[in-house]
């Protein structure tokens, strides 16, 4: 899920010391082409001026609006309450966000609002990476313990969507005991669908998982930076084809304090609504996405973002902002394509430090940046990273690599 810089950061990250930061952007061969999409019709979506779009979950049959809250950033409970006022129906929460409180305070939020039967709650069950060389029992027991947790801090029976989180690779999607697992929730009514997350070889795992039809829903980052992946795209479109449910994450590829990075005579762009709105609406003219999971932590977020829901044409500022950023300039959103890996003479894990920059530069959620930073095995991490005076490591998107190592040096090293 894509979130925006919070308000208060920790003492405005460091105090500016790290300051500057690098993050996502915009790429592709040619305005024209990124700007396209399925040229199936919109489903008349775009003709319901005044009412909010709804799609419908793959073989799941929910129906959803087209853009719903990702709450992993949000500690704000009037937030939650305020989103469903205004129309959303779908809460993404994790058992490991802020080490359970974020599902505790949807759920206290949900209760207090008395809707558990008009929403959708979906959560994730993870085990961090360095924690998965175990059995298939242990995986499974695991994963049992887990999603009952998470039941009770949601004070729900129920969720309405169960995703194995971060999975990376085919032997994660298909373990065994998760899979047992997942069916036994399932069984057990205490997970309605199953589904998996994943932010790393996003094709190989969504084309495994669309050929072994096990599950219902894929939550997936998608967004404007992937414009000329027509693999990605084509396995998305394939899935949908399939029956199942594809989710958007990390939507919002581009951040306000990036303006520094583009000539002054263009910061406007940056200003307002224009460029959250046009990369959110590049994401769901795409008819095989359902809905895209905004990571928004203010109101004013919120209601920016939530205005896509009721109309996708773009407006001829937006088209002119996406043709314009895509054609001259080459901002660095890291792709989690793992090229940059074989170019770093130490072999260090940069797709997973790219990220925790994101989750620290971008979210200011400096629990997800520690464990992500934990989930890198010793030898290839910041701690490989701690004596080169240059990074060497090249990024095939002109992502900067040494900058946010740098950065990320600073604050924890």
């Amino acid at each position: 899920m894509a979130g925006r810089k919070n308000a208060c950061s920790r003492r405005e990250f460091l105090s500016k010391s790290v300051s500057s930061f690098v993050g996502a952007g915009l790429l592709g061969a040619s305005g024209k082409a990124l700007l396209s999409y399925d040229q199936e019709k919109l489903s008349q979506e775009s003709d319901n001026k005044g009412e909010i779009i709804y799609r419908t979950l793959g073989k799941t049959g929910i129906r959803m609006p087209i853009v719903n809250m990702g709450v992993m950033n949000s500690s704000n409970p009037a937030l939650v309450k305020r989103s469903y006022d205004i129309g959303v129906r779908h809460f993404d929460t994790a058992a490991w966000y802020q080490r359970g409180r974020n599902e505790e305070m949807v759920g206290n939020a949900i209760k207090e609002l008395n809707v558990r039967d008009k929403v959708i709650i979906g959560t994730k069950v993870y085990i961090p990476l360095q924690q998965r060389n175990i059995t298939p029992k242990q995986a499974k027991d695991t994963y049992l313990r887990i999603a009952n947790e998470s039941l009770q801090r949601l004070q729900t029976d129920y969720v309405d969507i169960l995703y194995s989180h971060v999975v990376h690779d085919i032997d994660w999607l298909n373990n065994p005991g998760i899979l047992e697992a997942l069916q036994i929730l399932k069984e057990q009514k205490k997970a309605r669908f199953i589904g998996f997350s994943t932010h790393q070889n996003v094709a190989e795992c969504i084309r495994q998982a669309t050929k072994d039809g096990y599950y219902d829903v894929v939550l997936t980052a998608f967004n404007y930076a992937m414009g000329d992946d027509k693999e990605v795209i084509d396995v998305l479109k394939n899935a949908r084809a399939k029956g199942i449910g594809l989710i958007a994450m990390k939507t919002l590829c581009t951040q306000y304090h990036y303006r520094q990075y583009v000539p002054e005579a263009r910061h406007h762009y940056f200003k307002g609504k224009i460029m959250q709105t046009a990369v959110l609406k590049w994401v769901l003219r795409h008819n095989f996405i359902t809905t895209a999971i905004t990571g928004y932590t203010t109101f004013q977020q919120m209601e920016e973002d939530f205005s896509v829901a009721y109309d996708l044409e773009y407006t001829p500022e937006e088209k002119k902002f996406l043709e314009d950023r895509n054609v001259k300039f080459s901002m660095d959103y890291c792709l989690q394509c793992n090229k940059c890996v074989s170019t770093c003479p130490k072999g260090v894990d940069i797709p997973t430090l790219m990220r925790t920059h994101m989750y620290a530069a971008c979210y200011s959620n400096f629990y997800q940046a520690r464990d992500a930073l934990n989930d890198i095995p010793k030898g290839k991490g910041l701690d490989a990273c701690t004596f080169c005076e240059t990074c060497t490591a090249k990024c095939v998107n002109a992502v900067n690599i040494a900058r946010r190592i740098d950065e990320l040096k600073a604050i924890y090293v």
